[in-house]
């Protein structure tokens, strides 16, 4: 056979075929790892955003809170007073919350002015919560009949008067605490004794000043002056009485401590703010009454109450509301001025009742029929 037979015969060339990879699986792989790296690099190196996340808090139960000497224990039913949680975001939980229609973001001047440090903030709250406590024990034991009694620490001067006895000699937050060796507890108990005395009179203070140059440091010292004539100018108009003498001050209570007769104490551990005081008082009065005031029902409320047993209103009504309905409360108590955002948030799933003053909130109460 010859070379060209063979060459006829021979297998032919093989011939592959390359099959062209879909794109799409890497755009979506590249598109993954790129959102992965930002939720990593956003949770590693957490971007704080300038908004505050507000959602429902937790809901306590009023009685986990306040301990009272001689406790009735008669009460079936429950109390809870409501909260807010509020926190700082980073992107993550920007977004988280911008998903979540039961938490609001708002900017953080709204919360914490500028200036403010989140530490200030906290110790304003704090402070408005130990108010809140003690109001709540006041009214709820003048409510019960008990007699409630003060004790003050002094008279503090708030200011001198230009060219008066007191200029130069007295200054602003001394604390008169003897005037001519008789005690001073309030700043009427001053003013009585000073008054009476004319120009020329001698007249010695028994005053506490702090040491500035070592803070938390307080001196007890006396001071004498020589009073001049009574001079004072009020709004425009100069009042003169020359047979008057004058130590040229302006006072105002010492701190004053509240003595109850009854032992009742508040442990609020790290709750701010002056919300809960109407559940406080409440709670107190439920504590050393023998009659049940719930009935057996599950009461939530939100209010804050003053010495005189105003219940005022309240910030962020909205999430309050979801707390009571998530705590499967059948009553809601809310400050007049609350109501209407109350009742929008509620719809059918909770009774929401306007509270104008703790009688008002136990007028409610007794009204209840038992569960």
């Amino acid at each position: 056979m010859d070379d060209l037979d063979l060459e006829q015969h021979q297998s032919p060339e093989p011939v592959i075929v390359r099959r062209r990879l879909p794109v799409w699986p890497f755009l979506v792989a590249g598109l993954m790892l790129l959102v992965g790296s930002f939720v990593f690099a956003a949770v590693a190196i957490p971007i704080s955003m300038p908004y505050y996340a507000m959602s429902p808090g937790p809901v306590s139960d009023v009685s986990d809170f306040v301990e009272v000497d001689d406790r009735a224990d008669t009460t079936e039913g429950e109390m809870f007073f409501l909260t807010v949680s509020l926190q700082e975001v980073n992107v993550v939980e920007w977004v988280a919350a911008k998903l979540d229609g039961r938490v609001d973001l708002t900017p953080i001047e709204n919360i914490r002015p500028a200036g403010v440090s989140q530490e200030e903030l906290r110790q304003q709250n704090q402070n408005l919560m130990s108010r809140s406590k003690e109001n709540a024990k006041f009214v709820a034991l003048t409510y019960l009949g008990y007699e409630v009694t003060y004790d003050g620490s002094g008279a503090r001067i708030n200011s001198t008067i230009e060219d008066s006895a007191a200029d130069g000699v007295l200054f602003a937050d001394d604390v008169i605490i003897a005037v001519a060796g008789e005690p001073v507890e309030f700043s009427t108990d001053a003013v009585d004794l000073i008054g009476g005395r004319a120009p020329g009179d001698e007249l010695t203070l028994t005053i506490e000043r702090t040491d500035e140059t070592e803070p938390g440091t307080v001196a007890t010292m006396d001071v004498t002056l020589v009073l001049g004539p009574y001079r004072y100018v009020e709004d425009g108009d100069v009042i003169d009485d020359p047979d008057r003498g004058m130590v040229g001050i302006l006072l105002s209570d010492a701190p004053v401590e509240v003595i109850f007769p009854v032992n009742v104490e508040i442990d609020s551990q790290n709750i701010g703010g002056p919300s809960a005081g109407m559940m406080f008082t409440l709670e107190i009065i439920d504590s050393l009454t023998a009659d049940d005031l719930t009935k057996g029902r599950r009461i939530a409320g939100t209010g804050t109450i003053d010495a005189e047993g105003n219940v005022g209103a309240i910030g962020r009504m909205t999430k309050k509301t979801y707390c009571a309905i998530d705590a499967g409360a059948e009553y809601l108590l809310v400050p007049a001025n609350n109501f209407d955002e109350a009742a929008g948030a509620a719809g059918d799933d909770i009774h929401v009742v306007s509270i104008d003053t703790i009688d008002d909130a136990l007028t409610f109460l007794e009204s209840l029929a038992a569960a």
